[in-house]
């Protein structure tokens, strides 16, 4: 009788343990973390993140939005100082942009500059990392750096150089054509040649970084699945198509969805080259946006420009996604 009684008296004093809910949180030592201490970790954690915080907050989280509301306005340099004055107008910059001539015809050069640019320059990066992957031996650190300085150049010392390549007098190309007996055209001065000039110097310009990505890609690739290609008779070719392509998937995808990003947002190489000439020609969008956002003054214009770029980059990084997910 004792010996029950004693043990209902020690399921009570559990019962209260048992009812009052799941434990506190514990440190990895096992004991319960005060309340005091908890809020100590926290206002540490949060002190640590404040550098980020402000200058996200201040630097991107505002402008987005500012961009986003200024877009809906008439904002203008009138409103500089007084930026509640600008009247709302809805959608309006939206619609006159489709109306627009001058931007229908700079969002055809931004897609003919990515049509033809991203292929080439992926195609080239690829190519590169292969020969220097296995073609090339000796002087294989020399190649590696000659290729990847293009993309560390500052704009302007590139455009210097092409200007010099592409001088219809003196350039390069007009003095290899004077040697062999023909005459070059003005290539930055021709409707026709302006834009492919420019593509052509924006590859040289960025196949350094597809090639660096893709030569990560390669040498990522196990040595035993190459052997075992070829022991089943598979050639270059097959091996290259059928082992090489597949496994680099993932890092095409990469190359392809910055790249691309980075083409469609085109602005140093007509800026620095032709302002966009000659007759527009040369003329994307990213640029026509900073003519009518700093030379006219048509803030809430080109905040509409901002956004409908924006979605452009979106629906296509996420058809790019869309299209090789399953494969990779």
């Amino acid at each position: 009788m004792k010996t029950a009684a004693t043990r209902a008296g020690a399921g009570l004093d559990r019962a209260p343990a048992q009812a009052g809910g799941p434990p506190g949180p514990q440190d990895p030592a096992g004991q319960a973390l005060r309340p005091d201490r908890l809020s100590r970790q926290n206002l540490a954690g949060w002190l640590y993140s404040t550098p980020f915080l402000v200058l996200f907050l201040t630097f991107m989280a505002f402008p987005i939005v500012a961009t986003l509301l200024m877009s809906f306005t008439d904002f203008g340099l009138r409103n500089v100082t007084h930026p509640l004055d600008a009247n709302f107008v809805g959608l309006d910059n939206y619609t006159a942009l489709f109306d627009d001539p001058t931007f229908l015809k700079a969002l055809f050069n931004t897609c003919y500059f990515v049509v033809l640019g991203v292929p080439l320059t992926i195609g080239s990066g690829l190519i590169a990392a292969v020969l220097l992957n296995s073609g090339i031996d000796r002087l294989r650190t020399f190649f590696r750096v000659g290729f990847y300085v293009p993309v560390v150049t500052a704009i302007v010392a590139v455009a210097v150089i092409w200007r010099f390549v592409l001088d219809p007098s003196e350039g390069l190309i007009a003095g290899l054509g004077a040697q062999l007996g023909f005459s070059t055209p003005d290539f930055l001065a021709s409707k026709a040649l302006a834009m492919p000039s420019l593509i052509v110097m924006a590859v040289w310009r960025n196949m350094g970084t597809a090639m660096v990505l893709f030569l990560a890609g390669l040498q990522a690739i196990p040595v035993e699945v190459r052997e075992a290609a070829k022991l089943d008779g598979a050639g270059a070719f097959q091996e290259f198509r059928r082992i090489t392509v597949p496994l680099l998937r993932p890092t095409m995808l990469y190359v392809a969805v910055m790249t691309t990003i980075g083409f469609l947002n085109v602005f140093e190489e007509p800026f620095v080259m032709t302002d966009g000439g000659p007759d527009d020609s040369t003329l994307t969008v990213s640029l026509h946006m900073y003519k009518e956002g700093f030379s006219f003054f048509h803030m809430g214009s080109a905040s509409a420009m901002a956004y409908v770029l924006f979605t452009i980059v979106l629906a296509v990084t996420l058809l790019q996604f869309r299209l090789l997910k399953d494969k990779t």
